[in-house]
């Protein structure tokens, strides 16, 4: 294994011998104070030199000050009525002026006390003289200075005047590893890729020796919650190298400069220590596309990312010195981030796959205590899309309902239930729907679930329930059975028809739809628009990309892939065939209801009596629906052109039943 050299120790910082020096001065005047003579009045002191308690004088001429040693402790007497007399003790002093000062030498010559006096005029040396015109121009400027520097300090500095401009950098010296590769699951090829990073760290010689160079950088990409940072970790555990974990908004500071000079600060840092890993999580905050800058903010990240290309580009071939970076965003790094030299490795960290989730899942149930009937297999098979967050908050979740409930091993119940809270949220227990916002939310899903289970090409209705839950009065959950990694044109023309089935449900039924089917038109509209503008599955349109990259919200500038010119009769005919495809799977969806009209009011009614309904009971409803005809394979767009754009009743001689006897016979 390679040595792993110690970071050099920062210079020592002096600044604490001021507060040390302030300290000093401050007690050693309370340590006079306390020892010193207690101070009387000039009266009080000539009415002692009169008596005859005085044992001993001493005149200081210089100060105009006279110390007395009494025989017995002397108690000034009270100035006003009702004060007390005040102590002094045996040793008190007293002041006078230059005109008081023959008389009180005559005082004291005549009374001649038994100790004698002694009158002593002290002489300022030169270095006194120095001292005390110089010492407090030093103690006022040390102060300053050091409430400067504490004040950087706090405002993100490691200390010093010149900390603030230090990286904040965490660093990590694995000596015992709390993660690796052990600790990640789901992600096997990331993994197979950052082994031969560990592995360089670890046994460099093995690669300088074929001529080889180890990729200076290596970004990972992916949705949040994949295991991005995990990964990162794990590579620094496994070769037990140092590990410096940063932000990438920390490099970035309202003062111009900063956030280079941590740059340079961090790579020296990592230079010191090597081998060693610096790991920049959400590198999108400091690794933008240069030339999108708006006011001097813009150009301060500008500079910082110029500062480390350079750091990065000016690697020592022989350095065993290695940038992992994670970002959700990689369509918006400035390219020259990401050419080879810099960051020569890109690996897409994804959401697992059915075995990966499986994988996770079986991580995160260590110290769980589950009943046996919870099978793993069927939780992962049930979420699809999961991330590896997600996965361990529906574990987490879980923990935390049963023990809500004071049980002590988990059920495949409180699963479910957590299941249901990651994809729409807590149950509204305290949300009371009327009998006919019920009945309408009843209808409304039931939509939805007969027109999954009479198309072809959606996935099976697995759950549907009445019950309020995030923002949704009811939802539908439909689940794919293996994972898919693209979409058919029918897949997605069904979608349409399935997102549309709340709405015409409750058109069919009640006449009056409500607002409920919003955010189902808003996600179908947004899927039919890609269809155009995207996938190409628009005759009239074509085969062009018109969709564009995602864009900058502060300046309307998009990143990635460019937004495509489009004229004005282009977007027209564009709004003219998205309309053209909700319509369509709209009045697909009228004919999916209106001919198993009977099989949705079944489905209501049960909805209304159990508010939720599982697969099984699903599919005993659902098992004599008409399936809906398979679509024309030619030119099915242009066949639907001219279809009747109102609705009527596509089934001749069906008659549905007035609004009022529907709502009598359920309830």
């Amino acid at each position: 294994m390679a040595q792993v050299k110690k970071e050099k120790p920062a210079g020592k910082n002096w600044l604490w011998v001021l507060p040390l020096v302030f300290l000093l001065i401050f007690g050693s005047s309370a340590l006079m104070r306390l020892f010193s003579p207690a101070t009387i009045d000039t009266s009080e002191g000539l009415a002692l030199l009169r008596g005859d308690t005085v044992q001993r004088v001493v005149v200081n001429e210089g100060t105009q000050q006279v110390n007395l040693n009494l025989e017995k402790s002397y108690t000034s007497p009270a100035r006003i009525e009702g004060e007390k007399a005040t102590e002094r003790g045996k040793n008190v002093s007293f002041t006078y002026t230059r005109a008081q000062a023959e008389g009180i030498i005559n005082l004291i010559n005549a009374k001649t006390p038994k100790g004698g006096y002694d009158s002593i005029y002290p002489t300022p040396t030169l270095l006194g003289s120095i001292l005390n015109a110089v010492l407090p121009v030093i103690i006022l400027v040390g102060g300053f200075y050091f409430l400067y520097s504490f004040l950087l300090k706090k405002s993100g500095g490691i200390g010093g005047l010149g900390g603030f401009a230090k990286s904040k950098a965490k660093e990590f010296n694995l000596e015992n590893p709390s993660v690796t590769f052990a600790d990640v699951a789901g992600e096997d090829e990331a993994i197979e890729e950052l082994e031969e990073i560990r592995d360089f760290l670890t046994n460099p010689t093995k690669y300088t020796e074929l001529g080889a160079r180890i990729p200076r950088g290596v970004l990972l990409y992916g949705p949040p919650g994949t295991g991005k940072t995990l990964l990162a970790r794990a590579v620094a555990g496994e070769a037990r190298v140092p590990f410096f974990s940063i932000s990438g908004s920390e490099f970035v500071e309202m003062y111009a400069g900063v956030g280079a000079s941590r740059v340079r600060d961090l790579f020296v840092r990592a230079k010191a220590a090597e081998p060693a890993i610096i790991f920049v999580d959400e590198i999108d905050a400091v690794g933008g596309s240069r030339g999108y800058a708006v006011g001097g903010g813009g150009e301060e990240r500008e500079q910082t990312l110029n500062q480390m290309l350079v750091e990065m580009d000016g690697f020592d071939e022989r350095t065993s010195v290695i940038v992992i970076a994670a970002t959700n965003r990689p369509d918006i790094l400035d390219p020259a981030l990401l050419r080879p030299g810099r960051f020569d490795r890109q690996v897409a960290v994804e959401a697992p796959d059915l075995k990966g989730r499986e994988a996770i899942l079986k991580v995160h149930a260590r110290g769980k205590p589950m009943l046996p009937e919870v099978d793993l297999y069927a939780i992962a098979k049930r979420t699809p899309g999961f991330t590896g967050a997600d996965l361990a908050n529906v574990l987490n979740e879980a923990a935390l309902l049963t023990a809500r409930e004071d049980a002590d091993v988990i059920d495949i119940r409180a699963i479910d239930e957590a299941i249901d809270r990651v994809i729409a949220g807590p149950q509204k227990r305290t949300r009371v729907m009327n009998d006919h916002d019920k009945l309408v939310t009843a209808y409304h899903e039931g939509g939805h679930a007969l027109c999954a289970a009479a198309l072809n090409y959606t996935d099976p209705v697995t759950k549907v329930t009445i019950l309020p839950r995030g923002r949704a009065l009811g939802y539908t959950m439909v689940m794919p059975t293996e994972d898919r990694y693209s979409k058919t044109r029918n897949q997605i023309l069904d979608n349409l028809v399935y997102a549309m089935g709340g709405r015409v449900a409750e058109e069919l039924i009640f006449r009056d739809p409500s607002t409920g089917a919003s955010n189902d038109i808003q996600n179908a509209t947004a899927e039919a628009r890609k269809m155009v503008t995207d996938y190409g599955f628009s005759d009239k349109v074509g085969n062009v990309k018109l969709g564009g990259g995602q864009s900058d919200g502060l300046t309307g500038m998009r990143h990635g892939q460019q937004e495509a010119p489009m004229s004005g009769q282009t977007a027209g005919t564009v709004d003219e065939e998205v309309r053209k495809l909700l319509d369509n799977a709209t009045r697909e969806a009228w004919e999916i209801l209106s001919r198993n009209r009977e099989v949705l009011d079944r489905l209501a009614l049960r909805l209304l009596e159990k508010e939720t309904l599982l697969e099984e009971e699903l599919a005993e409803i659902f098992h004599n629906v008409t399936k809906q005809p398979e679509r024309p394979v030619w030119n099915y767009l242009a066949e639907a052109a001219v279809a009747d754009a109102r609705f009527g009743d596509p089934i001749v001689g069906q008659e549905e039943p007035p609004n009022q006897q529907v709502e009598q016979d359920v309830h």
